[in-house]
């Protein structure tokens, strides 16, 4: 990945977001300050964070001397973070594709729902393709309509890319890769039985996924990233209290092997999000990343499931932290709301 560099050799990145606005759907594209202060709106370059992943080798140098001067605070008119003004990075796109990746949880869901095991678990990487059209924000509520549908967080990490030909090989994969963000992808756990059973896929279980509110290079996680793998944990609290910090490092199946795979028979279009799946680990002590997973574990460790699924009122609060312990990608914090 190339990028800008300073004058001590360290590489600039970039940290993208996108503001609410009710006239807009794709949002005020703006470069947001690697401490997650500041804000500077790109509009005159770009009209959506989308557009700029479109024509990333026009843009790219501008966007990168811009951020450049926002973290040195040479921007007169920076503005202050308000995470609340924020969508999700991407607040709508053509392409959102999630994966599977983490073995660990395919066989404890898998088993949850007394469903096999595919005999190809280590070869071939599970995906679907969601919905792009109505992401919620990273602070909107997580709308509900029966409490019998099981509704579920997954927190998950992901990746944005740029134009991808058919027939990328996972050799040469990893240049597509231009964002890295966090998901939380809803899951209604009591509808998706029904529905796989029939033989054709999800739809209604899974409705619209968040993101939190920042979209970073993957130059921004400097050694965190490598092996086309985010090597930090993720956090997740559930109604105040710890519930997961699993570590994103092991996935499976790697992005740039979930990127072949994709793009096996189809061209996939510049500003497509690849979801990893819930990230899980073997290791019992990091907690889950979903439900699904704890309510698992209940079953085999105790003989019954105590954890309910989500109902109105319940909060679910997903983060990262680098290196150094500075939140990277900004907090998705949602609360069930019954419509």
């Amino acid at each position: 990945m190339h990028c800008l560099l300073k004058g001590n050799g360290v590489p600039f990145g970039m940290k993208f977001g996108s503001l609410k606005d009710l006239k807009k759907l794709d949002g005020i594209p703006v470069l947001v300050s690697r401490d997650n202060s500041k804000y500077v709106k790109i509009d005159d370059i770009v009209t959506s964070v989308r557009e700029a992943l479109e024509n990333w080798d026009a843009v790219s140098k501008q966007l990168q001397d811009l951020y450049q001067q926002l973290n040195s605070s040479s921007i007169k008119n920076a503005e202050t973070v308000d995470e609340n003004l924020f969508h999700s990075p991407l607040p709508r796109t053509f392409h959102w594709v999630d994966g599977s990746a983490f073995v660990h949880h395919i066989k404890l869901v898998r088993k949850a729902r007394n469903a096999p095991l595919p005999d190809d678990l280590y070869d071939v990487p599970l995906v679907y393709q969601g919905g792009g059209d109505t992401f919620l924000a990273p602070r909107e509520g997580i709308p509900l309509i029966d409490e019998s549908h099981g509704l579920d967080f997954e927190s998950e990490v992901g990746i944005i890319t740029d134009f991808i030909p058919m027939g990328t090989r996972q050799e040469s994969a990893l240049k597509h890769i231009k964002l890295l963000v966090i998901i939380n992808d809803v899951s209604l756990r009591g509808l998706i039985p029904a529905e796989l059973s029939r033989g054709f896929g999800f739809y209604q279980s899974k409705p619209s996924s968040s993101f939190a509110p920042f979209a970073v290079t993957p130059d921004e996680l400097g050694s965190a990233w490598k092996e086309g793998r985010v090597h930090l944990p993720l956090n997740t609290e559930y109604n105040g209290s710890f519930f997961g910090n699993p570590d994103a490092k092991e996935m499976f199946f790697n992005f740039a092997k979930l990127i072949e795979h994709i793009s096996y028979t189809r061209n996939i279009a510049a500003g497509t999000i690849i979801g990893s799946g819930t990230v899980s680990n073997e290791d019992a002590s990091r907690g889950s990343s979903c439900l699904a997973e704890k309510r698992m574990i209940e079953q085999i460790n105790e003989g019954k499931i105590k954890t309910p699924f989500m109902k109105a009122g319940d909060t679910v609060k997903i983060w990262m932290n680098d290196l150094s312990g500075k939140n990277i990608f900004g907090t998705i914090f949602q609360t069930v709301k019954m419509v």
